[in-house]
């Protein structure tokens, strides 16, 4: 299968990347922002796979992103990307600019690839989509996280339209909400809010990015029947 993975040469997109090609079956495409060394290391290692620089801040690498899709031929879509940090001010401190930018950069680039690879999906009567979320702050916002939740709020709805208006064209969406990680985007969380959270969780540890990456391959490998869902990573910590 062909894969496009947004984001997907640090943190949770490596791990996601690195996963997909360890099937040599997959062939891999994975945008990144700025650093070609991570991009380098990650071709190195698995053969299957090509990075694209895709600034998602930048509407003409946007563009040249989706003008290459004719030639990649996907199959998968793995929606990754993040281009901002989280803002971690109350509601009403927030600048409005910053709500505009955070839709603009984050959701407006999503949109545009998504409805690009659906049209070709339909075509092709086949696709699958699987969009990275949030755990159970979507349903439960903690004070000063309201411009990122509502950014992924957006989102989870619209992958619930894409599975309910493309099932019939073999064309699954589903999303999966991890529980906090440790990495490069979460690095500002204070070490002891890190060490409250290890020792509150069922199971005494974080979770890492390789079981998302697991679950993301389970999701692209599994049966059309599985369309739809949000798939909470939460050692049942928050159950919906």
């Amino acid at each position: 299968m062909n894969i496009l993975v947004t984001g997907g040469s640090s943190g949770l997109g490596a791990s996601i990347t690195k996963k997909l090609a360890s099937n040599a079956d997959n062939f891999v495409y994975f945008t990144y922002p700025f650093d070609i060394q991570d991009k380098d290391t990650i071709e190195k290692e698995f053969h299957n796979t090509k990075g694209i620089k895709c600034n998602f801040r930048d509407e003409k690498e946007i563009d040249a992103l989706i003008a290459k899709f004719d030639e990649f031929n996907l199959d998968i879509l793995v929606n990754n990307a993040w281009a901002t940090k989280i803002i971690k001010k109350h509601y009403q401190k927030i600048d409005y600019q910053d709500f505009i930018d955070g839709f603009m950069f984050n959701v407006v680039p999503l949109i545009k690839i998504t409805q690009e690879l659906i049209s070709r999906f339909r075509k092709k009567r086949f696709g699958k989509i699987v969009t990275i979320l949030t755990s159970s702050i979507v349903n439960k916002p903690p004070a000063g996280y309201s411009e990122y939740v509502a950014a992924k709020s957006y989102i989870a709805s619209l992958s619930k339209s894409w599975a309910n208006e493309n099932a019939a064209f073999n064309i699954t969406s589903n999303c999966i909400s991890p529980s906090f990680m440790q990495t490069a985007f979460t690095d500002d969380t204070d070490e002891r809010v890190v060490e409250e959270m290890v020792n509150s969780h069922p199971l005494k540890r974080v979770l890492t990015t390789e079981e998302v990456a697991d679950s993301v391959f389970f999701l692209i490998n599994s049966t059309q029947q599985i369309n739809g869902i949000n798939l909470l990573m939460n050692a049942a910590s928050d159950i919906a």
